[in-house]
């Protein structure tokens, strides 16, 4: 019933409660998160990258100038269309476009402080 969701090895779709989709560099970055079983502190993810597509699109007819652009890749709209059907996701208000920025912020201050930490933690390996 869901064929691209049981290609990537999820074979209880039904078990699905929500997803986020966000994008890091030059790729898309898709999260899956399971309902809570009884008797787990924390509900079960999954995550999948998927690089993003490039093509070139013309720009100036008369001078004949390209320019690259990304778009999703067409397997993460597919399972995305599952997803869709299998957790009837609400319209969102009006986004707060602030928030969603400092929201974005902060994600990518953990990421950077974690890969730091990871760097001088390889450095004192070395010493």
């Amino acid at each position: 019933m869901y064929p691209n969701l049981t290609g990537l090895g999820i074979n209880e779709p039904e078990q699905i409660e929500r997803y986020s989709l966000r994008q890091e560099a030059h790729k898309d970055v898709l999260k899956i998160y399971f309902r809570k079983q009884k008797g787990e502190l924390f509900a079960k993810s999954v995550k999948f990258k998927y690089p993003r597509q490039v093509k070139s699109v013309l720009v100036d007819g008369g001078s004949h100038q390209y320019k690259n652009i990304t778009e999703i890749n067409r397997n993460l709209t597919l399972v995305i269309d599952e997803l869709n059907k299998i957790t009837k996701p609400q319209k969102p208000a009006e986004v707060d476009v602030k928030q969603k920025i400092l929201t974005d912020l902060r994600h990518l201050e953990k990421v950077v402080a974690s890969k730091i930490a990871e760097i001088e933690a390889d450095l004192e390996k070395l010493k």
